[in-house]
């Protein structure tokens, strides 16, 4: 007998629809075989299947049982097949008479005992059931919860394989699971990190309020312990709350990396992501032989913090080209092409020198000039290009650091970013509806109608790029920092002091080597 569970596979942080089809009463050996491009993982599922059907006082079936998992051109992996294959296996041998399968999505992990276990991609098997036109679907706990966050399709969570079953026989009902996302839900906790733990360091502070209120990309330079990776770690404190779209885009992504079932919590605060040097271009951008996400894309609408950046491996810095312009990357490979969100706030820190010392006048550089070249050459051109800001942090002297009067609150900071940031809601509704739209994000049509100069300006801005030798992506750079500056000064116009400021945040185009 045949019978069909329908499904889905996750590619990247998608869900494509998969039927699961069982036939039984083959001849041949009663063991089972699993077709239709499975992984090695996808194979094993055959084992906890007949383990969790004779555990849960099911006959086994004594002929031959294939298991197709269509289409075949998709590659399948992960364990969220154990429960329609189970299902499908139960029907086919007429052990169960479900009703209406064809209106659910089932998914779910058996352990051999019949219990489920949680699965990634909730979310994104969600979205899978409404567009394939499924009325519900059934999913582990935890699993379900995020599949609810999606209000316009039914959500039943199930926690056995027994229970499963005498759910779509009709011998027992369950209540949908409600997980309604609300505006309260934003209140952030950051483990108690605050600006006003910052001594000093008032030009770097600026800076990174300029850079949070525009999402501009931020490179900050200076010696060991002048405080750049504990300003970095307090940037999310000054980022205005989640909304709900938002909240849900993340939600999506770390469901599809697992991030959510393996102990790592998602609170509404915006991600913050610190990987190591160490770290591949797979890590970094994503990959693998199936596509999923990697750490640009954990960090969207958030922050992605780069510290050592020229000790990050060049290729791995390359690849940051793509999404630091387009906010999002594709992918491809032999299992297929996706393409990720990353649109994210790129923080890097690095020392002016191979010591560190270059700029402290506390302590003496030991480094030639060849040698302070080649260590900020690691670094290309193009990419200093897509950082818009680019500050020097001073090594902190002992008087700053006795200093007992604490900083100027996130709070306070938060609320002139987020006055800033509804600006740029404002100026832009027209031209990008519903999309959250930021300075660092205009195009050149968007830069030539926002932030226009005067002719004195523009001979200023003329002599700056002769200067420092600039290319026209700095030029446009600049022009979005100087429009964030005047949203800040609440300024309709880009005033002379505002491109002075953002002409300064080139450091490292006007240092010397």
């Amino acid at each position: 007998m045949l019978s069909t569970v329908h499904s889905g596979a996750l590619m990247g942080i998608e869900a494509w629809p998969i039927a699961v089809e069982v036939n039984t009463g083959e001849c041949g050996e009663p063991t089972p075989v699993v077709v239709g491009m499975a992984t090695t993982a996808v194979k094993e599922s055959k084992d906890r299947v007949w383990a969790a059907i004779a555990n849960s006082r099911y006959t086994l079936p004594i002929k031959r049982t294939t298991i197709n998992l269509a289409p075949g051109h998709l590659r399948k992996e992960g364990a969220l097949y154990d429960l329609p294959m189970a299902i499908g296996v139960l029907h086919a041998t007429g052990q169960i008479q479900p009703q209406a399968l064809e209106d659910y999505l089932v998914a779910g992990e058996l352990s051999l005992s019949g219990e489920l276990r949680p699965v990634k991609g909730g979310l994104a098997l969600a979205v899978c059931a409404l567009q394939d036109g499924k009325t519900g679907l059934l999913l582990p706990p935890k699993t379900a919860m995020e599949a609810a966050l999606l209000t316009d399709i039914t959500v039943y969570e199930v926690e056995s394989m027994d229970a499963a079953c005498a759910f779509l026989e009709g011998r027992q009902k369950l209540e949908p699971v409600i997980n309604r996302f609300t505006s309260t839900d934003c209140t952030s906790n950051f483990n108690g990190l605050d600006f006003s733990d910052v001594k000093g360091q008032y030009t770097v502070r600026r800076a990174v309020e300029v850079a949070a209120a525009g999402g501009h990309n931020l490179l900050m330079l200076g010696p060991p312990g002048s405080g750049k990776s504990m300003i970095s770690k307090r940037i999310p404190t000054i980022l205005p709350p989640l909304q709900e779209s938002e909240y849900l885009d993340i939600l999506r992504i770390y469901s599809a990396s697992g991030k959510t079932l393996s102990g790592e919590s998602l609170s509404a605060a915006r991600p913050f992501r610190s990987p190591h040097h160490t770290i591949s271009d797979v890590g970094l951008i994503g990959g693998g032989a199936i596509p999923g996400p990697g750490e640009i894309s954990l960090a969207h609408h958030g922050v992605l913090f780069l510290d050592e950046l020229p000790e990050f491996k060049r290729g791995a810095l390359e690849v940051l080209r793509q999404p630091l312009e387009d906010g999002e990357v594709t992918i491809s490979r032999s299992a297929g092409r996706i393409t990720l969100p990353s649109s994210f706030m790129l923080v890097s820190a690095m020392n002016p020198c191979p010591c560190g010392y270059l700029s402290d006048p506390r302590q003496t550089c030991q480094c030639s000039p060849l040698q302070v070249q080649r260590y900020r050459s690691r670094i290309s051109g193009p990419l200093l290009d897509r950082i818009d800001i680019h500050v020097e942090a001073p090594a902190l002297s002992i008087e700053e650091l006795r200093q007992k009067e604490p900083g100027e609150s996130s709070n306070s900071m938060r609320e002139r970013v987020a006055t800033a940031r509804r600006r740029q809601s404002i100026r832009f509704r027209n031209n990008r509806p519903n999309i959250p739209m930021l300075n660092a994000r205009m195009a050149h049509r968007e830069i030539r109608s926002h932030c226009r100069l005067d002719s004195e300006l523009g001979d200023r801005l003329q002599q700056a790029m002769k200067k420092l030798h600039l290319s026209a992506r700095a030029y446009d750079r600049i022009l979005k920092v100087a429009r964030t500056v005047a949203d800040l000064d609440d300024s309709a116009d880009i005033r002379s002091a505002h491109l002075m400021e953002a002409i300064n945040y080139r450091t490292l185009d006007r240092s010397h080597y």
